[in-house]
């Protein structure tokens, strides 16, 4: 979508197109997964659990963490990681309405 198309859109739909798109890619998939299993802050484990190298996992963080997704604090020299609860939620709203809306036409 070119940047002058955006403008004909929601902020709302900007905002969850930009979401999606970070999650476009299987590697920020399993970031997401991983994170939302040790359900806690972590440092440097993330790269042990994928089969890519440090600065390719370093890159979709980064990418993850620009759209909001999740967030990271510096500890040290290590960056520590989670999901940002906040932008879970405008996922959990945006799908809720989605299904309520579906099971209203259908039901």
């Amino acid at each position: 979508m070119g940047a002058s198309k955006s403008e004909s859109f929601s902020e709302e739909q900007n905002e969850l197109a930009t979401l999606f798109k970070a999650l476009s890619h299987p590697a920020r998939v399993a970031i997401i997964e991983y994170l939302l299993k040790v359900d806690t802050c972590i440092c440097g484990d993330i790269v042990n659990e994928l089969p890519l190298a440090q600065p390719t996992v370093s890159q979709h963080l980064k990418e993850l963490k620009n759209a909001k997704i999740i967030q990271g604090t510096i500890e040290g020299t290590s960056i520590c990681y989670c999901i940002n609860s906040d932008t879970l939620k405008k996922f959990e709203n945006y799908f809720f309405a989605i299904t309520r809306k579906l099971k209203e036409k259908c039901c």
